[in-house]
């Protein structure tokens, strides 16, 4: 009897722990999926930005042209003596340049498009060459303008120092974007926040990203001048779930997510941070180190047995 009713608890406790552990999984899948969602409504946010500009340009060229072509067809519409071929010529070479000018920024608007509609699809895991240069300075004007969308009062500055030697590498574009979208999104809400708590009017927030080639690996690094983070933070900073952001406003699954894509990637995900004010090593008063964080992407430039087996079968 005192078996069955040991075994009868036992149950009970089984069936409350899986049921425990069932509604663990549903709060994670809800967490990633709104974690996911946060992610494409700034990029969509910066999307929308980026992709007013070349519609400006369409419309305003588009303007101007039908305005040339009705000169055009005022002075074709007088006497042949009358008529000024020069300026013909002159307002036909104006329409023509003005169409140029419309199908460039028409196939910018298309291809930032098609970059929103990558961005969004879950990956596939799809690898091609890309240009590391280009790709981290898209993703840093779309995370700054992103944020600019949703709070009108954000400003910083953004710097850029890419390695234009560095060869393009085989990855996941879209994946990677992510990413660096990211860690982005994290060094200007640092920054911010530093400004939003200093009283010193010197300080200038800003996040800069550079490139450059490491040996075997590229390094991709977004540098920003905040409060840096702690030691404590540090040894959490990768787990899923660890935010150091108020609660509301982040669910701790980006640098995890962000740690594993780069992880599938042969690569490695570091942290660089320092706190307090700027000190100077040995008493070299050259080697400062300023309060701030870096995150480096160290992405492999070896390319992967498919991409060979692509090459072999050519």
């Amino acid at each position: 009897r005192e078996n069955r009713i040991l075994e009868e608890k036992v149950s009970q406790r089984t069936a409350q722990l899986k049921k425990s552990i069932h509604d663990l999984e549903n709060t994670q899948a809800q967490l990633i999926q709104s974690e996911k969602m946060a992610s494409l409504g700034e990029l969509t946010a910066g999307i929308a930005h980026e992709i007013q500009n070349p519609l400006n340009f369409v419309n305003n060229f588009s303007e101007v042209n039908s305005e040339l072509i009705e000169e055009l067809k005022n002075e074709k519409s007088k006497e042949d003596v009358l008529r000024d071929k020069e300026l013909e010529d002159e307002l036909l070479h104006d329409i023509a340049e003005n169409e140029k000018k419309i199908r460039h920024h028409g196939q910018r608007a298309d291809a930032i498009v098609k970059g929103m509609l990558q961005h969004s699809r879950n990956s596939s895991a799809e690898k091609e060459l890309t240009d590391i240069n280009k790709l981290a300075d898209e993703y840093l004007r779309l995370s700054y303008h992103g944020l600019r969308a949703k709070d009108k009062t954000f400003n910083a500055s953004m710097k850029t120092d890419f390695d234009e030697s560095l060869p393009k590498v085989y990855v996941a574009p879209q994946d990677i974007g992510r990413v660096i979208l990211n860690l982005i999104n994290n060094a200007f809400y640092a920054v911010t926040e530093k400004k939003r708590t200093l009283k010193d009017g010197d300080y200038e927030p800003t996040v800069m990203v550079s490139t450059e080639k490491d040996g075997k690996y590229i390094n991709i690094n977004i540098i920003d001048n905040g409060n840096g983070i702690s030691a404590e933070d540090q040894a959490k900073i990768f787990q899923p779930f660890f935010t150091t952001k108020p609660s509301g406003q982040g669910t701790g699954l980006g640098l995890s997510l962000s740690y594993d894509i780069i992880k599938t990637h042969g690569g490695i995900l570091k942290l660089k941070t320092h706190q307090g004010v700027p000190v100077t090593p040995n008493g070299n008063p050259d080697e400062i180190i300023e309060e701030g964080t870096t995150f480096t992407i160290q992405l492999p430039l070896s390319l992967n047995g498919k991409m060979k087996e692509n090459k072999q079968s050519k």
